[in-house]
């Protein structure tokens, strides 16, 4: 299978996950503003809609969408697993921390990613919104786990390392949440972290 991605996007918890797995896989960059893949071919004859994630298979069925991607994933390699305890809920809170991490978490940084310019007040609103969805997040780590759904590291921490991760690059600091420092610190060191860091090109 290859992984179409773009460096430091929510494509990476994929890329992340799926060397966790060890997973036999290829990498295929694109630029998802001159849509366009790293071989010269047009993005839009893999996913029409110009973003990534999208994971192609041997039979040429290609699967997009970030929570369906990671979903699959975890469904097909058990070690990613959050219901690997045999917690019956567990598949489904993992459903629930994806809906959350895409709809609310993701959200709150999408005007940093904007290219907008916005007036001192709006600028303060989305600040005021991200540091809301960010205290959310906080609240999820009160569980006294490692990760998000206990000890295991699963499908959630890898799109919420990602997501988080992005605080580096539009220049908000996460102190007033030393838990979510942690946690971001105990993914990176993983070396599955740091191997997709390097290969995206984002390696401190």
């Amino acid at each position: 299978m290859k992984l179409f991605y773009k460096p430091g996007a929510c494509s990476m918890a994929a890329h992340l996950l799926l060397n966790e797995a060890n997973a036999n896989y290829s990498l295929e960059k694109v630029d998802t503003e001159a849509g366009l893949t790293e071989s010269g071919a047009s993005f839009s004859e893999t996913n029409p809609r110009g973003y990534v994630p999208a994971l192609e298979f041997e039979n040429g069925y290609v699967l997009t969408e970030n929570v369906s991607v990671l979903h699959w994933i975890g469904e097909n390699f058990p070690e990613l697993s959050s219901d690997s305890a045999g917690n019956p809920l567990d598949r489904f809170r993992q459903l629930e921390l994806l809906s959350f991490l895409s709809s609310e978490l993701h959200k709150a940084f999408g005007p940093y990613f904007s290219g907008k310019d916005f007036s001192e007040a709006q600028t303060r609103e989305n600040l005021d919104k991200l540091n809301a969805k960010l205290s959310d997040f906080d609240n999820l780590l009160d569980g006294g786990g490692r990760y998000l759904l206990g000890d295991a590291f699963s499908v959630v921490d890898a799109y919420a390392f990602v997501i988080l991760n992005w605080s580096n690059f539009i220049g908000v600091s996460l102190s007033e949440w030393p838990a979510i420092v942690d946690y971001i610190a105990r993914i990176k060191a993983r070396p599955a972290a740091q191997r997709t860091l390097e290969e995206e090109g984002l390696a401190a």
